[in-house]
């Protein structure tokens, strides 16, 4: 997989990309993620990217023109399967849009910033519009961060374990049971019993009692419609 992040700060996403699971992902040949500078398509001596807003109103707005000739320069070296644009009044990420994005072979995000971009960006490039919760930031460089995270890590080979993934909370609708290691007891604290048995499927049966218990007690609304 390839993403290409498009943003006016593209400092802020050095950290992320350069350790752990997302930096092996890389090592290994199995992601790559490039971040560009919407200002090396800025316009003039000073490479502006953003203009006031017509009608009116605080805040600045990403221009079409920087924005296009980014977009189009990238689109003419690969064919992209999706262009997403990172906005609060997008589609709330969830696992199942993970696991589909997962899929793919190339992604572009475009990282909004300052009052966010020229809506006519949105009506000519923009395929999938992404927001990852009822919140505003600064900008979407944060957000393109989570959602690459979220996608680069269902790629198999990525995590050492391919099933680790798989058992993670929400892949099933519900969210993951508690889990435990070692000391078996700590300060009073025991570990059930039933995972120190070795039986399998009991073990299998109870995680699950107690995916269902947690999900129950603190998301009620992911059981919306099912019946355990």
């Amino acid at each position: 997989m390839r993403i290409d992040i498009i943003t006016v700060v593209p400092g802020l996403l050095e950290g992320p990309f350069s350790h752990s699971i997302l930096k092996r992902a890389e090592d290994k040949g199995l992601a790559k993620v490039k971040v560009h500078d919407l200002r090396d398509y800025g316009i003039g001596k000073q490479r502006q990217v953003d203009d006031y807003a017509f009608g009116g109103g605080a805040g600045m707005v990403m221009m079409v023109e920087p924005l296009a000739k980014c977009i189009e320069t990238l689109k003419s070296q690969r064919e992209y399967d999706e262009i997403i644009y990172m906005t609060p009044d997008g589609k709330t990420l969830d696992q199942q849009m993970a696991n589909s994005l997962s899929l793919k072979g190339n992604l572009m995000i475009l990282c909004g910033h300052y009052k966010g971009v020229d809506e006519r960006i949105r009506q000519k490039y923009i395929t999938q519009e992404i927001s990852i919760g009822d919140f505003v930031l600064s900008g979407g460089e944060l957000a393109a961060a989570v959602l690459a995270d979220a996608v680069i890590r269902l790629i198999p080979g990525v995590l050492n374990d391919e099933t680790s993934a798989l058992t993670d909370s929400f892949q099933d609708g519900l969210l993951a049971p508690p889990i435990y290691t070692r000391p078996a007891e700590y300060d009073g604290m025991k570990v059930p019993e039933i995972l120190l048995s070795g039986h399998n499927e009991k073990i299998a049966n109870w995680r699950f009692e107690e995916s269902v218990r947690r999900t129950k007690e603190r998301r009620p609304d992911l059981l919306e419609g099912r019946d355990f």
